[in-house]
């Protein structure tokens, strides 16, 4: 499998409902067999319902006003912050520190990307996994990860260009330079192929540059819908990032 193929592939899974993160995936077959159990538990549950329910008067178009308010909402909104990643001594030391939405959990990656599982699942681009922050406390499916290039002249569109590239599915990208608490930053939104559940959907990234490298940090999210919901944690991190 190449790489931009298991980019692809592996971000469906790990944002997913067969994940807790890509590293748990590959600790072991319990952990997968257990996933996979509860991913088919749902499945059952779903094909149970009732569709008399669905079928109550009025309730389709509700179901659809609803969830378009709440897009639109969360599409404008900025999360309340609850502590702060990327400083010394914090769960994810990196060259750059933003904001945390309240119950999202972050994780320091430690990639080895010497061996061909690690070089697959933890650089993209060019860039090396450093952080994931888990929406799952909070009620969603995905993550805000944060990727670091290699130390060199390379500005973030150029960082966020080879980064996308690198994913396998992705198209209809459009480029907006945008700040990032006081720096200069460059945003991509664009859509992705999600093999899991067959269906394209929709995901964003901003990079700056740092002293260290430009920095990428990705929202993804199992579906659009989750992926809208979890855009006010995004928007507060791109508001609050800080150098160091």
């Amino acid at each position: 499998m190449g790489n931009s193929t298991a980019h692809g592939a592996r971000r469906d899974v790990m944002d997913g409902a067969l994940h807790g993160s890509r590293r748990d995936a590959a600790r072991g077959p319990v952990r997968g067999v257990t996933a996979a159990v509860a991913v088919l538990a749902a499945f059952v549950l779903v094909g149970c319902t009732s569709p008399a329910r669905d079928a109550d008067a009025g309730e389709p178009s509700r179901k659809a006003d609803a969830e378009a308010g709440a897009k639109a909402g969360a599409a404008g909104r900025t999360a309340a912050g609850a502590g702060s990643v990327g400083a010394a001594g914090s769960a994810c030391p990196m060259p750059l520190s933003f904001d945390l939405a309240a119950s999202w959990k972050p994780k320091a990656a430690h990639v080895d990307k010497d061996s061909e599982l690690g070089a697959a699942l933890g650089v993209q681009g060019g860039a090396t996994l450093i952080c994931e922050i888990d929406a799952k406390p909070a009620g969603n499916i995905g993550f805000l990860r944060v990727w670091r290039g290699e130390k060199s002249d390379a500005t973030p569109r150029r960082a966020l260009e080879r980064f996308t590239a690198a994913e396998d599915g992705a198209e209809k990208f459009v480029y907006t330079e945008v700040r990032a608490g006081d720096l200069p930053a460059v945003e991509v939104v664009y859509t992705a192929h999600s093999e899991l559940l067959d269906e394209s959907k929709k995901e964003r990234a901003f990079a700056v540059a740092t002293p260290d490298g430009p920095v990428v940090v990705h929202l993804g999210g199992m579906d659009t819908r989750e992926h809208e919901q979890m855009l006010p944690a995004y928007e507060l991190a791109k508001k609050t990032v800080r150098l160091g």
